[in-house]
């Protein structure tokens, strides 16, 4: 029979809920769906759909037009009776059958047969028969099969439609598991089972009553009544998954955050924790954006009941950050952080900082060539062995520097200024200006020489109140001034020698020599030190013109920096590549080093850097420091990376400093660590483990199992970090942590943890 098509009176093709999203890959059955429900749904998403023979408007009005392999008009019943491939357009919309029947006189479509729902937004839903009336706003669907967004999967003996805006749903399945490729009628992972669920459009949520949450097929967890989100809403105001646990000070804790989407630009979060032993906490989230920024607010208050030795009264914290954009150029921001306590902080599990900084700042960027901030700084210091009075405050402080471009000799100058006000209610409070010129000229000779000038000139000015001077200088006044001026010139030369060794790839050798040279220093007692306490000699610094991480510090004399540098770089990645170098200085004083810096002695100590990778799967780095006279170890940074295989890797390292005037406790450290992962299929197992050499005994364990797929996640973690002095008499003198975490996708996550 020719196919035929017929245009007629206006009908409205059913409005689906917005949750319903086009199937972008092959529908497969629903798994486990209610006996009644047919397994078969179509394997593929809708094809398009012929053009209609007139463009139609997209109104509810719109005439409709059918397409179908035969069209039957029954006058006297009224009917219009399409067969074969039927497609019914209105507007965007189209309906899909195998047959459909549409009475005149009721408005009641009836289609039959592999009935597809399409929108003009592409949302589908499949069902076996459907009846639309009520200008197709109101229906009834059998044996209904559809994709949600997500990756939602759901299926139902039943569905009506009220108002083109409720779904109501009997004997109802749903889930994000994908089909097992091996046995597609194998039940999922997971899946929700319910006897009756409704589709709320307006709401954005899907609510069921009577459900269960099955596992391979398996009932294990009953409920009278869940509600997760339709997908359809980035996001919505609702409970999100408790946790649950057990610690030492809480006893058995309950958290039951709650999200409130205040509006489309901030949201609020709740989590309130229920313990059997404390009285409740409640931690309060807040966000917000604004067209020039954002801010968050992380808060929470609780009563501390003083059990095992904590204090006792009402505690609290809050951490709070923003980052707003001024104009092009510049932007403001803030970063406020404050806490009752270290304790309260473990407690309730918000993190345990050892100093939480408050800062507020603006800042200005021009490109790679310029820089400028200017900020106000606090801190607050949480050990129980912290000064509070020698906690400083910095107020202001600015710093700013600009790059010339290259002049015509190819150098570059660099300009930069440091100042900042610093006050203590004990202790060296410290007004400081300084600045900073610098210029560096680098040029090549005849022979491949690279040679490099360097010009860096410091001025700086002091005014202090209560400085500490050493013993030494004892009856020097704590308070005064200062000037602190420095000027450093070097000029660096290296030689790299390259050799193409064809299949065995190239060689290199280079060595370098660097002399430095300046005004001596002397040992800077009237100075205080702000930004030059922690210092450590390695090969990274061995070639700068002040070794100091500051300006409060500078090194003077002439000195020779030098080092050899030899890399061997094969095919396919590997490579092995090692430096050692040394300096030596001329006059016996070369500025204010501590002892164990390396850099006392006019021959400063032995630096190292070894980078060795014989295979793709095995990656070695290592940094030494060795006694320039003795050759006694002094530290080591070593770590190596094995990958025998793609899923499986090993890293071992180990680690020796010597004790630092800055560290407490001032004490020699060496410790060695293991960490090894493991992924088999879909799950990932890692282990690490820190021992200290020196004292014995481990700092730290964990253990950890992952597993993930395009559905489901599930992760169980052990934690174990040791006390540094376990004659501490601390709440937590170490801390043990036990996790289990059930992640069902689109619905919720569940977690049980143990302190």
């Amino acid at each position: 029979m020719l196919r035929r098509a017929i245009q007629y009176l206006p009908i409205v093709v059913l409005a689906l809920s917005p949750a319903l999203a086009l199937a972008q890959a092959p529908l497969q059955p629903m798994i486990s769906a209610p006996t009644s429900i047919s397994p078969i749904l179509p394997t593929e998403a809708p094809a398009p759909a012929p053009a209609p023979t007139a463009v139609q408007p997209a109104s509810q009005n719109a005439p409709v037009t059918f397409t179908a392999d035969e069209v039957q008009y029954d006058q006297n019943a009224a009917l219009v009776m399409a067969r074969g491939r039927v497609e019914a357009f209105q507007g965007g919309r189209i309906l899909r059958a195998d047959e459909l029947t549409y009475n005149r006189n009721t408005g009641v479509a009836t289609a039959r047969g592999n009935v597809q729902l399409i929108e003009a937004d592409g949302q589908v839903m499949f069902a076996e028969s459907a009846e639309l009336s009520n200008q197709m706003r109101d229906g009834v669907l059998e044996g209904l099969r559809g994709y949600l967004l997500q990756n939602g999967r759901i299926a139902a003996a039943g569905a009506r439609r009220t108002d083109g805006s409720i779904f109501d749903l009997s004997r109802v399945v749903y889930s994000v598991c994908d089909p097992c490729k091996d046995d597609p009628l194998a039940p999922p992972l997971w899946q929700l089972r319910a006897r009756t669920a409704t589709l709320d459009r307006n709401e954005q949520q899907v609510r069921y009553r009577g459900a269960s949450l099955d596992m391979a097929g398996v009932p294990v967890i009953w409920m009278p009544y869940f509600q997760h989100p339709d997908g359809s809403a980035s996001r919505q105001s609702g409970f999100l998954s408790p946790s649950f646990g057990v610690t030492k000070y809480l006893g058995g804790f309950t958290e039951t955050p709650y999200y409130w989407a205040i509006d489309e630009s901030q949201e609020l979060v709740l989590r309130p924790t229920i313990a059997t032993s404390v009285a409740p906490n409640l931690g309060v989230d807040y966000r917000r954006r604004f067209n020039s920024g954002e801010m968050e607010v992380l808060s929470s208050i609780g009563y501390l009941n003083g059990k095992d030795g904590t204090e006792e009264g009402f505690a609290g914290h809050i951490f709070a950050k923003g980052r707003f954009s001024l104009d092009e150029t510049w932007r403001a921001g803030f970063d406020a952080n404050r806490a009752s306590s270290e304790q309260y902080l473990r407690i309730y599990r918000y993190g345990s900082p050892r100093v939480l900084p408050t800062t507020v700042f603006t800042e200005g960027f021009w490109g790679p060539e310029g820089f400028a901030r200017v900020d106000a700084r606090a801190y607050q210091g949480l050990r129980s062995t912290d000064d509070i009075s020698e906690i400083p405050l910095v107020l202001p402080n600015i710093y700013a520097d600009w790059e010339s471009p290259e002049d015509s000799l190819g150098g570059r100058f660099t300009v930069d200024t440091s100042n900042f006000a610093i006050f203590r209610n004990s202790g060296t409070s410290t007004r400081r200006a300084s600045s900073r010129i610098g210029y560096a000229l680098p040029r090549m000779d005849d022979l491949g020489g690279i040679w490099t000038l360097r010009v860096r000139s410091d001025l700086s000015a002091y005014d202090f109140d209560d400085i500490n001077l050493a013993p030494n200088y004892a009856t020097g006044s704590p308070d005064g001034q200062s000037i602190s001026a420095n000027i450093r010139t070097g000029l660096d030369w290296r030689m790299p020698f390259l050799r193409d060794g064809g299949d065995w790839g190239s060689q290199v050798v280079e060595p370098r020599i660097q002399l430095v040279t300046g005004p001596l220093t002397g040992s800077q007692y009237r100075i205080p030190n702000e930004d030059s306490i922690v210092f450590d000699f390695t090969d990274a610094n061995l070639f700068s013109l002040n070794r100091f991480t500051g300006r409060d510090r500078q090194e003077g004399g002439t000195r020779a920096d030098m080092a050899l540098r030899s890399a061997w770089f094969l095919p396919e990645n590997r490579q092995l590549e090692a430096l050692v170098g040394r300096s030596f200085r001329v006059q016996e004083d070369g500025g204010p080093f501590y002892p164990n810096s390396g850099l006392v002695n006019r021959a400063s100590d032995w630096v190292s850097r070894l980078t060795f990778r014989p295979t793709s799967w095995m990656d070695l780095t290592g940094r030494a420091r060795r006694d320039g006279e003795s050759f006694a170890s002094r530290a080591y940074d070593i770590s190596t990376t094995v990958r025998p295989l793609s899923d499986t890797s090993f890293t071992l390292g180990y680690l020796q400093a010597p004790p630092m005037p800055y560290l407490n406790p001032f004490a020699q450290r060496e410790e060695i660590y293991l960490g090894a992962s493991q992924r088999i299929g879909m799950w990932r197992f890692t282990a690490f483990g820190r021992q200290n050499i020196e004292l014995n005994r481990p700092v730290a364990a964990a253990l950890s199992a992952l597993y993930e797929d395009e559905c489901f996640i599930f992760e169980t973690r052990f934690v174990k970090n040791y006390a540094e002095d376990q004659t501490t008499n601390n709440l937590y003198p170490g801390a043990t942590m036990l996790l289990f975490r059930f992640g069902f996708k689109t619905i919720g996550d569940f977690g049980l943890r143990a302190l």
